[in-house]
């Protein structure tokens, strides 16, 4: 499960060293001039795919961002995955955002859940409920209080694959690598209502280093 931080993803290394060669191929064919559009996406692909290690607040009590991106929602809902009220926060990533999904807090693999769907733009409200997406129920202990966290891998317009590398009963540390989506999309964290928000709409968050509330 831990994942040694290289920089650039391992979801990404195939779009990578395809980007690489075709660049080399178009310059070896017609040119540098010629290649420059091949080297805008060679450029393009790499940052898409970063993967930076991240500093992991100790606040024991603290739901850390999943994922780079903006908040675009904060309100109370039902959550349907662990099907309990619940207050949702939602991050939405654009392209150029870091797009490694990391756990929120420390716990147990309660249930994991794939829904397909359609590809809207995932900062539309109906992309949490119509659109391709994977939900992770983790049950995590706070001052010897059982709470429930469930996030929710949401694609977008562009973002074709959600994966997801946790099964339920795995643990999972905070800050802890478990999944990515290709290409823009949305994270959407369902906290108990007790929860307590660090973070407003339009937010720049970053993943695991950003507490959005505390239980």
């Amino acid at each position: 499960m831990n994942y040694p931080h290289p920089i650039l993803a391992r979801e990404g290394w195939p779009f990578i060293g395809l980007a690489a060669l075709l660049s080399l191929v178009v310059t070896w064919l017609w040119g540098w001039t010629a290649a420059l559009p091949a080297y805008v996406i060679l450029v393009f692909v790499i940052q898409f795919f970063r993967d930076p290690p991240r500093a992991i607040p100790q606040q024991a009590n603290a739901v850390l961002s999943p994922a780079d991106g903006r908040i675009v929602k904060i309100e109370k809902v039902r959550d349907p995955y662990a099907d309990r009220d619940a207050l949702l926060i939602s991050v939405f990533m654009n392209v150029f955002n870091v797009h490694s999904n990391r756990a929120s807090v420390t716990g147990r693999v309660r249930a994991v859940h794939y829904f397909p769907g359609l590809f809207v733009n995932a900062d539309l409200d109906k992309a949490s409920s119509e659109n391709e997406r994977n939900a992770v129920i983790i049950d995590t202990n706070v001052d010897g209080q059982n709470q429930v966290v469930t996030l929710v891998q949401v694609a977008g317009l562009i973002a074709r694959r959600i994966l997801c590398y946790v099964h339920p009963g795995d643990a999972l540390d905070k800050g802890q690598r478990y999944g990515f989506i290709r290409f823009g999309s949305r994270v959407d964290v369902y906290l108990p209502l007790s929860a307590m928000p660090c973070v407003a709409p339009g937010d720049v968050v970053s993943a695991t280093s950003t507490v959005l509330a505390t239980l």
